[in-house]
C-alpha cells in the first residue's frame, strides 16, 4: 500500500535554509525520509517522492540537457503543473547548470489562443532555449514556441528519452536560480531573475521568522506551483527545510475545495496557505454538519496572502469549522510579492487576524489619512476594517512613501516602498520597466498603496487600480465587495473602474457577471446593484450586466482590472440587453442554481 512520506526525519538534524544554493539544500534534505506527495482530487495518495528520489531523478535528467542543444545558463520553460515531472525538471536545470523558467497552466486564461499568447510572451521574454510540458498541452506548447528561440520544445518523456551526456556544473552562488513571471504579466510579460541568494535568504527568513519552522512541520498546499506563494512558500521553502508537503492540484481544489481539508485532515498538516477566496470557498461549500467529519487540531499557521484579504470571509471559515478543531488564532496574514522573491512581512504567531478598522471620510478619501474608529463609534458612519499584515522580518524594510517619494508618517496612505536581502535586481532583459520600480536609492516601489500602523503594515489596495472621482481615492475593492453582497452576485463576479469620458471626466463602471436569465430580474439587479454604489461611494455608476465567464483573473486567481477595463474600452464586454441570444443559456444555468440554494 502506497504510504505519503514521513513527518519528520529520526536521525536527520533540522535545518532551516542555511545555503548557499537551492541544490546544495536539496543534498541535504535527500539524506533523510521526507519528501513530496501528490493526492488525486479525491484525496487519495497518488505518488510519494522522497526528497532522496527527487535529487536522484532530477539528476539523472541533467545529464540529458546538453542533449537537447543547450548550453549552461540557458533558460528553460516548463509547464508548472503539480506533478512529480515538473519538480523533477525543475531541479534538473539547478543540477545541470540551465534556469528554470516555470509556465502557468491553462486555466482562468479565455481560451487556447490567449492562452498560446501568454506562453509565447513568456518564452520570448525570458529567451527561452527550451519548453518541456505535459503531453495534453504538447500542441499549445509547440504553436507558442513558434517564432521563439526554443529549440527543443517536448514533452517530460521525450526529455528523458534523449541520451545522457556529461553535464554542466551545477548552478552556484551567486548565479541566477529561476525566473519567476508575475502572475499580473500580460503580453509584455515581466520577469523576476531570483539568484541563488535570493531564494536561500527569503525561505530562511520565511522559515526562522515567519513560520517558525520546526521538526514536525508538514505543509500542505494546492496553490499553482507557477506562482511565488506556491513555488517559494510552499515547495522551495520545505526542501530547503527539509519538510513533507502534500500537493493537491489547482484544478482539484476548484472543482473539490474540500479535498484540501480532508488531506489536511488526514496527513496532519501544520502549514498552510491561501488567499482569502480559498478560505470562503470551504466555508460555503461545508453544509449539513460536514464540518465535522474533519480534524484541523493540528493545523498551526493557516497563512494568508496573494490578495486583499477580507476579514469576514475569514471569520466565516473560523466559526464554520470550530467544530473541526480549528483554531482562528492560527490565521497568519502576511505580505509579499514576486520582486522580493516572496515575503516581506508576517503578523505575530497565534495571534489570528488583527484589523484596523477606520473611518472613510473626508480625511481618508481626499487627505489619505487613516484615521481609526473604535466600535462604539462606527454607527453611522463608513468605515472600513483593514486587516494588519505585521512587521517586516529581520533584514527587510518597510517605507510608506508619498508620490514624491518622501517617507510618510504612520497613518498616512502612501505607496510601499520595500529593502531586503532577497529583493531582485531587476526585470530580466527588462531595463525599462526596472527603472520604473526599483528606485535611485535601492528600494523597491511595489506598486501597492498602504499605511504603517505601530510599525505593522497594512495594505488597501493596488495604486494603479486606485479610483480618483472628485478628488476623493475609492479603491475598487470597496465597490466589489459590497455589490457581491446584492442577491444573485457571487463574490468574484464584480469588477470596479473608472474610464475618462469624452468631457474628460471620470466615469465609475461595474461589471457584474450575471447568472438570471428573466429580463425582469436583471433590471432589478441593476437598480440594486446602481444603488449600492451610490450609496457607498456617493457616485453614480455605469452597471453592465455581462455573462458568466467575462472578466479575466490572473495565474493565481486575482481578478484583473486592467484586463475588464480594456475590454470594456474596445467594446468586447457587451452588455446582456445587447446580447439576446444568450439569455436561453442563462436561464438554463440559472434554474439548477437556484435548485441548488
Amino acid at each position: 500500500m502506497l504510504t505519503p512520506t514521513p513527518t519528520a526525519n529520526e536521525t536527520l538534524p533540522f535545518r532551516t535554509a542555511d545555503f548557499a544554493t537551492l541544490a546544495e539544500g536539496l543534498d541535504y534534505a535527500a539524506r533523510g525520509a521526507t519528501g513530496v506527495n501528490f493526492f488525486s482530487a479525491r484525496g487519495e495518495i497518488a505518488t510519494a517522492l522522497p526528497y532522496a528520489e527527487l535529487r536522484l531523478r532530477a539528476l539523472e535528467l541533467a545529464a540529458r540537457l546538453p542533449s537537447a542543444g543547450l548550453a549552461r545558463g540557458d533558460r528553460v520553460g516548463i509547464i508548472a503543473e503539480t506533478t512529480p515531472e515538473f519538480l523533477i525538471a525543475f531541479f534538473a536545470c539547478q543540477y545541470g547548470g540551465l534556469v528554470p523558467v516555470p509556465l502557468p497552466l491553462c486555466i482562468n486564461f479565455g481560451g487556447r489562443d490567449a492562452y498560446v499568447e501568454r506562453l509565447r510572451g513568456m518564452l520570448q521574454s525570458a529567451r527561452a532555449r527550451a519548453a518541456i510540458g505535459p503531453a495534453e498541452l504538447a500542441g499549445q506548447l509547440q504553436q507558442a514556441a513558434i517564432g521563439t528561440l526554443a529549440s527543443f520544445v517536448g514533452t517530460h518523456e521525450e526529455l528523458a528519452a534523449l541520451p545522457a551526456a556529461r553535464p554542466f556544473e551545477a548552478l552556484g552562488a551567486g548565479e541566477p536560480c529561476y525566473i519567476q513571471y508575475s502572475s499580473g504579466s500580460t503580453s509584455f510579460p515581466r520577469g523576476v531573475l531570483v539568484t541563488q541568494e535570493a531564494i536561500t535568504a527569503n525561505a530562511r527568513a520565511i522559515a526562522e521568522h515567519g513560520l517558525a519552522l520546526r521538526p514536525g512541520d508538514r505543509c500542505t498546499s494546492w496553490l499553482p506551483l507557477y506562482h511565488d506563494m506556491g513555488l517559494v512558500g510552499c515547495c522551495l521553502t520545505p526542501a530547503l527545510t527539509q519538510i513533507s508537503v502534500d500537493y493537491i492540484a489547482t484544478t482539484s481544489f476548484a472543482r473539490r475545495p474540500m479535498v484540501w481539508l480532508k488531506v489536511l485532515s488526514e496527513q496532519k498538516g501544520t502549514i498552510s496557505f491561501s488567499p482569502t477566496f480559498g478560505f470562503e470557498l470551504c466555508a460555503r461549500r461545508a453544509a449539513n454538519g460536514l464540518a465535522e467529519s474533519f480534524d484541523l487540531s493540528a493545523w498551526r499557521v493557516a497563512g494568508i496572502g496573494g490578495e486583499m484579504i477580507r476579514p469576514k470571509a475569514l471569520d466565516e471559515f473560523a466559526r464554520t469549522f470550530a467544530a473541526s478543531g480549528f483554531d482562528a488564532s492560527a490565521y497568519l496574514p502576511s505580505y509579499g510579492l514576486a520582486e522580493a522573491t516572496l515575503a516581506v512581512s508576517f503578523s505575530r504567531l497565534e495571534t489570528g487576524v488583527k484589523v484596523d478598522c477606520i473611518d472613510l471620510g473626508e480625511d481618508f478619501e481626499r487627505r489619505r489619512l487613516a484615521r481609526p474608529v473604535r466600535p462604539d463609534q462606527a454607527h453611522g458612519r463608513r468605515t472600513r476594517a483593514f486587516v494588519v499584515c505585521g512587521k517586516p522580518m529581520p533584514g527587510y524594510r518597510i517605507e510608506v512613501r508619498d508620490d514624491l517619494g518622501r517617507p510618510l508618517p504612520e497613518r498616512n496612505v502612501g505607496r510601499v516602498c520595500i529593502q531586503g536581502p532577497s529583493l531582485m535586481t531587476g526585470y530580466f532583459r527588462n531595463p525599462e520597466a526596472s527603472r520604473a520600480v526599483l528606485l535611485a536609492d535601492g528600494w523597491l516601489d511595489s506598486g501597492d498603496m498602504g499605511y504603517m500602523v505601530d510599525g505593522e503594515l497594512v495594505i488597501t489596495g493596488r495604486s494603479k487600480d486606485l479610483i480618483i472621482l472628485n478628488g476623493r481615492n475609492i479603491w475598487p475593492q470597496d465597490i466589489e465587495w459590497a455589490v457581491e453582497k446584492v442577491e444573485g452576485v457571487r463574490a468574484g463576479d464584480v469588477a470596479a473602474f473608472a474610464v475618462t469620458g469624452e468631457d474628460d471626466q471620470e466615469q465609475l463602471v461595474t461589471v457584474v457577471q450575471c447568472r438570471l436569465g428573466d429580463g425582469a430580474a436583471q433590471e432589478k439587479l441593476r437598480r440594486e446593484v446602481h444603488a449600492t454604489v451610490q450609496r457607498l461611494a456617493g457616485a453614480d455608476s455605469e452597471v453592465l450586466l455581462v455573462p458568466p465567464r467575462s472578466l479575466t483573473f490572473t495565474t493565481s486567481g486575482k481578478l484583473s482590472r486592467a484586463a475588464a477595463k480594456a475590454s470594456f474600452l474596445e467594446g468586447a464586454l457587451r452588455d446582456l440587453d445587447e446580447l439576446p441570444t444568450v439569455l436561453e443559456p442563462l436561464r438554463r444555468e440559472a434554474r439548477p442554481l437556484a435548485v441548488a440554494s
